[in-house]
Order: C-alpha cells, then sequence, then structure tokens
C-alpha cells in the first residue's frame, strides 16, 4: 500500500498551538535568576534563535520546493535526516533561555521535540515507500533527529529555491519576533499590569 506525504498542516497547526499554550504560560511567569545570570541566559537564548534561523536557511537551501520529491543527502541532510525540525527544536529552546528560564527552553525543547518526532517517523515510512532501497541506506548511515557531524558531506553544487528561502527567513523572524515580546511581558509584569503566578528557574 503507498502512503500518501504528510500533511504538513497538522504539523504546523500542532506547532501553533504548542506555542500558543506557551505564550500563555509566559504572561503567569517570571524567571527566579535576575541579574547578570538573567542577561546570560537570555543571550545564551538569543544565540539559539540564530542558529535556528541560520540552520533553517542552510537547510532549505538544499531541500528548496524538493521535499519529497527528491531524496537529498548532502549537506545539512548527511548530519540528521530532519535538520529543518533540529534546528526548530534550538529555536524553541532559544525561546524559552530568552525568556530567561532553564525550565521552560527544556519544556519547549521537549514539546517540539516530541511533535517533530512523530511527524519524522510518519514522514520516513512515506519517503521509504517512494525510495525504497535508497532511502534504507541513507537512514542506516543518518541519524533521523540527533546530527552525526562525522557523516558530513556535501554536493558539488546545488539549485535552490529563492521562494522557499524567503518563505523560511520570514518564518525565522517569528523565533527574533519572539525576544522583543517577551521583554515587554517583563516590563508589563514588573509594572504590576500582568499578574505573577510563580517564579521559575
Amino acid at each position: 500500500m503507498r502512503l500518501n506525504p504528510v500533511n504538513q498542516r497538522l504539523r504546523i497547526h500542532a506547532v501553533q498551538a504548542a506555542a500558543l499554550a506557551a505564550a500563555a504560560m509566559l504572561l503567569l511567569v517570571q524567571p527566579r535568576l535576575h541579574g547578570e545570570w538573567h542577561e546570560l541566559i537570555e543571550m545564551t537564548g538569543v544565540g539559539l534563535v540564530l542558529v535556528c534561523i541560520a540552520g533553517r536557511m542552510w537547510s532549505i537551501l538544499y531541500v528548496g520546493s524538493k521535499k519529497n520529491l527528491e531524496l537529498v543527502t548532502s549537506g545539512p541532510y548527511s548530519l540528521t535526516r530532519n535538520p529543518l525540525y533540529f534546528c526548530s527544536m534550538l529555536g524553541a529552546a532559544g525561546i524559552g533561555l530568552m525568556q530567561g528560564s532553564v525550565i521552560v527552553a527544556l519544556a519547549l525543547a521537549a514539546l517540539t521535540y516530541a511533535i517533530f518526532a512523530i511527524t519524522a517517523a510518519k514522514e520516513a515510512d512515506y519517503l521509504r515507500t517512494v525510495f525504497g532501497a535508497r532511502y534504507d541506506a541513507y537512514a542506516a548511515e543518518t541519524p533521523m533527529f540527533w546530527p552525526k557531524l562525522s557523516g558530513y558531506r556535501d554536493a558539488p553544487e546545488i539549485a535552490f529555491s529563492p521562494r522557499a528561502l524567503r518563505r523560511t527567513f520570514l518564518d525565522g523572524l517569528v523565533f527574533l519576533a519572539a525576544f522583543p515580546a517577551i521583554e515587554a511581558i517583563e516590563h508589563l509584569q514588573a509594572a504590576g499590569y500582568l499578574p505573577v503566578i510563580a517564579s521559575i528557574f
């Protein structure tokens, strides 16, 4: 039986729902650490978000609009079969750190990992039906999620989709937009306009 491609809309909706839940939680909690530690955690979060954006753009250069149509195995796809998902998980953790909380960062990373792991497994089943032994050989040497740096290999040249690259860049701006939003929430909490029900590390 031939499987259908994974419905990406369902995956996107699941991530959006998780983001909304996280945003609601951030409105009611504040980080327990302050001062230099808080700033260090925030800047680490910004760094992770920038890595996320760069990694997603690097990945989309290779896969472009060819997802599920061609088996891309070079560049970031030689490190992990799902570099876009891995980078997005880093971005989610970065947003948690930008809030100043290691616990929020771990929770967001775990939640996005769970969503992406399920999606990646379904995509693997579909790609196996399309590419057969080629995909099995690729999967045997390339991890599904966590990068294997020693497996890196590149293509002599690639053809990329400017449209896909632009869309990925705009998607990445959503990660960056979290920083001023989180800063605004912190100011509103400090001014007493938003209630704080808990302080977390």
